[in-house]
């Protein structure tokens, strides 16, 4: 992913009004992104726990869509581990969130979502290539790690297809 600008990454979100870009708060972490690494930019909101953020590089501009996570944190007792759909890393309890964007346009207006589970750190990019590890053995794989990059990109892709299906 090219490396964006405060300005880039603000007015690259399509579901959100402009007062919530200006009040997003970035990780503390954000000045020490090693770009080449991110096939996405993902965060939750430190000073909005319940707000989250990514955006995508489509090619032609980058595309962010404004995440909401449900109240009450994450339900550590209700499962054991789970899943991400992005990067496909096994967590315990606790560290894959369901994420929830309003689509943009009128189907947000009338309420319409995408959601997905999806690591709660939003550091799918780093498990994919081995820099970030789960507590939790993983499942064997016959795929590389560049094969698991492109997983990753297809799968964000998909989420992102499935997100902007039906705007306007």
């Amino acid at each position: 992913m090219l490396e964006l600008t405060d300005e880039e990454i603000r007015s690259s979100f399509v579901n959100c009004p402009k007062g919530e870009t200006k009040r997003m708060t970035y990780p503390p972490t954000m000045p020490l992104l090693d770009w080449e690494d991110m096939d996405f930019l993902g965060w939750v909101d430190p000073k909005a726990p319940g707000r989250a953020y990514l955006v995508i590089d489509s090619g032609e501009q980058p595309i962010g869509v404004a995440l909401r996570l449900p109240n009450g944190g994450p339900k550590a007792d209700f499962f054991k581990s789970m899943t991400c759909s992005f990067c496909v890393t096994v967590h315990p309890a606790g560290g894959v969130r369901l994420f929830s964007a309003p689509k943009p346009g009128k189907a947000g207006r009338q309420g319409d979502t995408v959601g997905l589970y999806v690591c709660a750190d939003l550091a799918c990019p780093l498990y994919a290539r081995g820099k970030r590890e789960s507590s939790l053995i993983q499942p064997a794989e016959t795929i590389g790690r560049e094969e698991r990059i492109q997983r990753l990109r297809l799968n964000v892709d998909r989420f992102v297809t499935r997100f902007l299906d039906g705007r306007g």
